[in-house]
């Protein structure tokens, strides 16, 4: 694709950090990744009830829902992954700008896709969370019955199946979702957010 050579970015009068003080809290992405079956919807719904009842700004991007949108153009093999996971970044990095919290719930099976989105982000505003379950467990659980497609040969290109998952070596969180409860790994992210001061609960329960 040909860059655009004409462009300019134009500053805007309210600043990140204006945002973030009138909305009482830090600004960042959650970015929750992990095999299908792993519990990044569920926990990424969690945590975004939670932040909300606290008066957060927050917003959830689940990867079924922005490819009903956002990215409903765009197929699964790991070079429109690529693409898929890109925008969502961009949407997320936007939130953020905006002063809000991204709560990004999308399995982004490779290190260097990731790795890619958290380079747009200020240091200690990109959060990735790995939901850890073993591939049995999630194949066990099978919500969607996807797994089940993708060994009878109807799904190409299924992570853990048909395609890799690459795990985060430096993930910020990592969550063991096959043996915890989700109340237990939600109060672990609030517990990390509070000692990051990402979020000051002492003084969102005061407002």
């Amino acid at each position: 694709m040909e860059t655009v050579k004409h462009l300019t970015w134009h500053v805007q009068d309210v600043s990140r950090e204006m945002r973030e003080a009138r909305n009482g809290h830090g600004s960042f992405v959650l970015w929750l990744t992990g095999l299908s079956g792993a519990g990044k919807s569920t926990l990424a719904a969690a945590i975004d009830r939670r932040l909300f009842d606290l008066g957060c700004h927050s917003m959830v991007l689940d990867g079924d829902n922005v490819r009903q949108g956002l990215c409903a153009d765009l197929g699964f093999s790991l070079d429109e992954r690529r693409e898929n996971i890109r925008r969502v970044g961009e949407v997320g990095k936007l939130l953020v700008d905006a002063g809000g919290i991204a709560i990004v719930a999308l399995i982004s099976p490779l290190r260097a896709d990731r790795d890619r989105v958290r380079s747009r982000f200020a240091a200690g505003r990109f959060v990735e969370i790995w939901c850890d379950a073993p591939l049995q467990v999630c194949e066990q659980r099978d919500p969607k019955g996807l797994y089940k497609k993708a060994r009878a040969g109807q799904l190409c290109d299924f992570t853990g199946v048909s395609s890799p998952y690459e795990p985060p070596l430096r993930a910020e969180i990592r969550l063991d979702t096959a043996a915890r409860s989700v109340a237990d790994d939600v109060d672990a992210v609030m517990e990390f957010l509070g000692e990051r001061e990402l979020v000051r609960f002492a003084e969102m329960a005061q407002r």
